[in-house]
């Protein structure tokens, strides 16, 4: 094992998956501190490991761009990437999601040690890893991305989940106390309902007296939300939406008195930043992805469903039978019932408490 000195970390997933990683290229670091680990990702979420202090380099795969190629070129460019990955002649290379394509990359890696989940569909690759990692069950992701050490028998020394930016990303023109509110995820299945976050805004600016400060990312389903929440304010939040990058925001959320938001990457950021968060979760569950508290060795996230607390973290969610259903929304409708219909004075209160 000393004799590694080449490392690849494979996270081909979200923006929060990602980020959801760096405890693990911290513990390679300890381990391995004369090797290069390399970090794999789609394109769009490599800010989550730019600039960690473990990374050697951020390889960028641009799914998006390769997928609207036609056939040949398509084979052509996804052979030039494997192979690309190949000639850096990785000792270690860990795929940390399932999945074939992870399998085909370390398989034509032609690593010495090979570590990830074994593939479900493709019998050719079924034994292409030295060392597999297991199921997930009611673990939290951070838990599994470390498996990776649990099976190279290595113990745990960090679980602090870790994002980096620089003097450019400041954001200006920022009060000096507010509360940091991202409504807003990719899924719009994942947002509670409008009038309800602008009751929170209301609330917060209005009752507590601090100002709010909105993010969300630069797409038209983002901006149309926040248009709908803002039409239901009866005050004006601060609105920095579609503006900021992902760097930026997570310097602007490190200056927050407390993050509002869903079940998104913002959220993590804000996590990572251990600036205290209030998450809504639906259709996905607190023990997979609720904000982790960096002062913590183990998850607080003990329960499938409801209201739970982790060290400075709180995640609202119903305790409904059919919660966290997994689902894109109740019967394909893209909203979440369970996310409607949210308890306002409950809300309140725990944003009372977590600001004191």
């Amino acid at each position: 094992m000393n004799k590694i000195k080449r490392i690849l970390v494979m996270k081909y997933r979200n923006i929060g998956d990602v980020l959801l990683v760096t405890p693990l290229l911290t513990n390679l670091k300890h381990y391995y501190p004369d090797a290069k680990i390399d970090v794999a990702v789609n394109k769009g979420t490599e800010a989550m490991v730019a600039g960690h202090s473990a990374v050697n380099e951020v390889i960028v795969y641009d799914r998006s761009t390769i997928k609207k190629l036609p056939l040949f070129k398509r084979i052509a460019a996804e052979l030039d990437f494997a192979f690309s990955l190949r000639r850096k002649k990785y000792d270690m290379v860990i795929n940390t999601t399932q999945g074939d394509r992870g399998a085909q990359l370390a398989w034509i890696s032609a690593a010495s040690i090979k570590i990830g989940y074994k593939p479900k569909k493709n019998r050719l690759l079924q034994n292409i890893f030295d060392l597999e990692l297991p199921p997930q069950g009611l673990r939290h992701t951070i838990e599994t991305n470390l498996d990776v050490l649990r099976v190279l028998n290595l113990e745990i020394k960090d679980k602090k989940v870790k994002i980096f930016w620089n003097h450019t990303d400041e954001v200006e023109g920022l009060p000096d106390v507010f509360v940091h509110i991202h409504p807003v995820s990719r899924w719009m299945f994942k947002c509670i309902a409008d009038q309800t976050m602008a009751d929170i805004i209301d609330y917060i600016q209005q009752t507590i007296g601090l100002p709010v400060v909105l993010t969300a990312a630069p797409e038209q389903a983002e901006f149309d939300k926040i248009a709908a929440i803002k039409t239901l304010c009866k005050t004006e939040p601060i609105d920095f939406s579609g503006k900021l990058t992902l760097k930026q925001t997570a310097a602007l959320n490190k200056k927050a008195k407390l993050f509002i938001g869903v079940d998104t990457a913002i959220m993590h950021i804000s996590a990572a930043n251990d600036i205290p968060v209030l998450a809504f979760f639906g259709p996905s569950g607190a023990d997979h992805w609720g904000p982790w508290d960096n002062a913590h060795m183990e998850s607080g996230y003990t329960q499938r469903k409801g209201f739970q607390i982790m060290g400075k973290h709180r995640v609202i969610q119903e305790s409904w039978e059919c919660v966290p259903c997994g689902q894109d929304g109740c019967e394909g409708t893209k909203i979440s019932d369970c996310l409607m219909k949210l308890d306002q004075s409950f809300i309140e209160r725990n944003i009372e408490e977590m600001l004191k």
